[in-house]
């Protein structure tokens, strides 16, 4: 399907929308990581759109893809700010009701923000590795990735996918490596979680433990599935991707 751009919040943003198969089934919402964008996803979202027939949009958030540049660095809270200001009003632009939100990382944890703390209907959440606090492990990768930047080809492989590759992922590491983001935590906002959820990571995550899943498990109130994939790092859909895929399908298919 054709790029497209739309201006919200001062800001220009490129989406791409597929449409449904099915009209029953509810529309998905792809919330990339913190160093993904459209692009990034490559062909997934595309396959989970043709096998459960649902409509889907896919998008880069502001300093992500070719989508423009945010005001200024990333603070504590930008993931709320994503969840609770932009994504409402991208889907209200966009006249998309009650979506199935399917985040990765970053793209999970605003999934999560935006379920329990925007108000408004979600017919379900698809979480690949998200994360709800902070953990030493993911400050230990996120310090490694750093220093990845700095001596391995990942500036030019990042630059496939975003217009500045070195202010994104500054504006990503550098606030999860503040002092201040150490204290970062949504659990406030899983019991107010009303709808499905699929909490899928790899059993070899680089940047979170278990802990993430136990704790959504624990705390969100209604149906939580919990899917652990071997041979898989913090990218099921690109390390197990005919595993994710499957247990998407069986997860959308279930909702209503």
């Amino acid at each position: 399907m054709p790029i497209q751009t739309i201006h919200l919040h001062g800001h220009e943003l490129e989406y791409e929308q597929i449409p449904a198969l099915r009209p029953d089934r509810p529309p998905l919402v792809f919330l990339h990581e913190g160093l993904g964008s459209l692009s990034a996803w490559r062909d997934f979202p595309a396959r989970v759109a043709a096998t459960t027939g649902c409509s889907a949009l896919v998008w880069s958030r502001a300093g992500y893809g070719r989508s423009s540049p945010p005001h200024g660095p990333f603070h504590v809270r930008y993931m709320h700010d994503e969840a609770l200001t932009v994504l409402p009003a991208l889907l209200d632009r966009l006249a998309i009701g009650r979506p199935l939100l399917v985040g990765h990382s970053d793209g999970a944890s605003i999934a999560l923000i935006h379920a329990g703390g925007s108000g408004r209907a979600v017919a379900g959440l698809a979480l690949l590795a998200p994360h709800v606090f902070v953990e030493d492990l993911s400050v230990r990768s996120i310090a490694a990735a750093r220093d990845s930047f700095a001596a391995t080809d990942l500036p030019a492989r990042l630059a496939r996918h975003h217009r500045d590759p070195e202010a994104t992922f500054r504006r990503w590491n550098d606030i999860w490596l503040h002092p201040d983001f150490r204290g970062w935590n949504i659990e406030q906002y899983l019991p107010c979680i009303g709808c499905p959820v699929l909490a899928l990571q790899g059993r070899d995550d680089e940047y979170g433990t278990a802990a993430q899943l136990e704790a959504i498990h624990a705390q969100v109130p209604g149906e939580v599935a919990v899917r652990v994939l071997a041979d898989c790092r913090h990218a099921p859909h690109k390390d197990q991707p005919d595993a994710t895929l499957a247990a998407l399908t069986e997860f959308i298919a279930q909702v209503r």
